[in-house]
C-alpha cells in the first residue's frame, strides 16, 4: 500500500497563494479590500508612514491600550513602514512593486505623483501589476481632489435621501456602509483584473470611487427617473415595492423584521395572522400595490404578533414558511444558531490580547477555503521580514532607518 497521503488529509492551498498585494491604502475601503484578497491567501503587506500610522488603529473601543477593529481590518497583514514622501521611501516602495501582482492606495488623485510614484513608473517596474486607486470621488472630474469618505459616498448616492422615517431627516448608516460596499468591488475589481493580466500579461490601473458601488445597491431609481420623473421618497422600514415589510415588536418585547417579497409568501403572512380576507382584494396581487396599503397590513401583522412571544411568533412563520427574523444586535448575533452552524464568528488567538472573537471570512470554498492565519499585526511589526526578502542587507536596513525613511 503506498504511503503517499489521501487527498482529502493534504491541507488546500488557499486560491491566492502567491498573489502578492501591497495595501498603501488607509482607513477603510482599501484596507477591508485587501483583508478579503488576504483572508483567501494573498500575501498582503500593509505599507504605514513610520510616524504615522494608519488611523483605523485609533478607531472604536480599545482594550488595556490595544485597538480592537485593527484586530479584524489588519488579520492576514504583513505590516511594514515606509515613508513613501521621501526618495528613499519611493525607491524601497518600487523595490516592492517589482515582485507585487497588486498594489491598493487611496492617496488624494496627484499625491503619488507628486512623490514620482507615477503609474508609469510603477508599469516599468512591473508590467504586470494591477494598480487599485480607492478615493471618494474618482481619479478626474470637478470633485476628484476634494477630501471625502464614506459619509460622503452615503450622501451623494441617495442612500441617505432613502433612509430614515418620512418625516424625519435623511439618515447617515452609524457605520462604513459605502466604504464597504466599495472594499467588496475594489476586490471583485481586482480579482477581474488579475484574470485580465493572466491572458495578456499586462497590468492596469482600476480607478475605484466609493460614491459609485454604492449607487448601484440602490436598484433601479435612475431609470425610474428617467422613464418616468419619479423619485423614491423615505418610507422608514416599509418599501414601495411590497408589503408587510417592517419591524414589528412581540408581547415579550422582541422586535421582528418580516418581509414579504414573494406573492405567495405575502399570501401566507396574511394567513397567518388571521387576516386571509385581504387576498382577495384586488390590490393584493401586486406587490405595489400591497405597499399603497401598507397600514392596514401593518396594523394585521402587528396586531397578531404583539400579542405572542417572540419565540412562538418566529415558530408559527417557520410552521407557515413565512419570513421572519428577530433583529438582533452583537450579543444577538453571536448567540444566534444559523451563525454558529455557519461558523460566522470565530476565536482566533492573538499575540497581544490572547483568543479574540471576530467574522470569519466572507463565504465558503468547498475545497480552497480561507482562513484567518493572524490578527492585526503591531506597527511596522514585519518592516525587517519583508526588506530582507526583498533583497536589503541589516546594513541598508539600518541606513534606511537612520534616514526616516522606514
Amino acid at each position: 500500500m503506498s504511503d503517499s497521503p489521501r487527498l482529502e488529509d493534504v491541507p488546500p492551498t488557499p486560491p491566492l497563494d502567491g498573489v502578492r498585494v501591497l495595501d498603501v491604502s488607509t482607513l477603510f475601503a482599501g484596507p477591508l479590500a485587501a483583508t478579503f484578497l488576504g483572508d483567501f491567501g494573498a500575501d498582503v503587506i500593509k505599507v504605514e508612514h513610520p510616524s504615522r500610522p494608519d488611523a483605523s488603529r485609533g478607531h472604536g473601543p480599545q482594550k488595556d491600550g490595544v485597538n480592537l477593529w485593527w484586530k479584524t481590518l489588519g488579520r492576514n497583514k504583513r505590516t511594514v513602514t515606509i515613508d513613501l514622501s521621501r526618495p528613499a521611501g519611493a525607491d524601497l516602495l518600487l523595490r516592492l512593486v517589482a515582485d507585487a501582482d497588486v498594489m491598493i492606495e487611496n492617496f488624494r488623485p496627484g499625491t503619488l505623483e507628486r512623490w514620482g510614484l507615477t503609474p508609469e513608473r510603477l508599469f516599468a517596474a512591473n508590467p504586470r501589476l494591477i494598480l487599485a486607486r480607492v478615493t471618494a470621488f474618482g481619479q478626474f472630474g470637478p470633485y476628484s481632489s476634494r477630501p471625502g469618505f464614506g459619509s460622503l459616498a452615503e450622501a451623494m448616492s441617495g442612500f441617505a435621501a432613502l433612509t430614515g422615517a418620512p418625516d424625519g431627516p435623511p439618515t447617515l448608516p452609524p457605520f462604513g456602509l459605502a466604504d464597504g460596499v466599495a472594499a467588496l468591488a475594489t476586490a471583485f475589481a481586482v480579482m477581474t483584473a488579475l484574470r485580465g493580466a493572466e491572458r495578456d500579461g499586462r497590468g492596469q490601473v482600476v480607478d475605484m470611487a466609493i460614491i459609485e458601488p454604492i449607487l448601484m445597491l440602490l436598484g433601479g431609481q435612475i431609470t425610474a427617473w428617467d422613464q418616468l420623473g419619479l423619485v423614491q421618497p423615505r418610507t422608514g422600514n416599509r418599501s414601495v415595492n411590497n408589503a408587510p415589510r417592517n419591524v414589528y415588536r412581540s408581547r415579550d418585547g422582541v422586535w421582528l423584521a418580516v418581509s414579504t417579497s414573494s406573492q405567495s409568501i405575502a399570501e401566507r403572512v396574511m394567513t397567518l395572522v388571521g387576516r386571509a380576507d385581504l387576498i382577495a382584494k384586488p390590490w393584493f396581487a401586486s406587490g405595489h400595490d400591497r405597499a399603497v396599503h401598507a397600514d392596514e397590513l401593518d396594523d394585521a401583522v402587528q396586531g397578531w404578533i404583539g400579542a405572542h412571544d417572540a419565540e412562538e411568533v418566529v415558530a408559527r412563520f417557520e410552521d407557515a414558511s413565512a419570513a421572519v427574523a428577530p433583529v438582533h444586535d452583537v450579543r444577538g448575533v453571536v448567540a444566534d444558531p444559523q451563525y454558529r452552524a455557519l461558523g460566522t464568528v470565530i476565536r482566533v488567538e492573538d499575540e497581544e490580547l490572547g483568543p479574540v472573537a471576530m467574522q470569519n471570512v466572507l463565504f465558503r470554498l468547498s475545497r480552497t477555503p480561507g482562513g484567518i492565519r493572524w490578527t492585526g499585526r503591531s506597527h511596522g511589526a514585519d518592516t525587517d521580514e519583508v526588506l530582507r526578502e526583498a533583497g536589503l542587507d541589516e546594513d541598508g536596513i539600518a541606513a534606511l532607518r537612520a534616514e526616516g525613511a522606514i
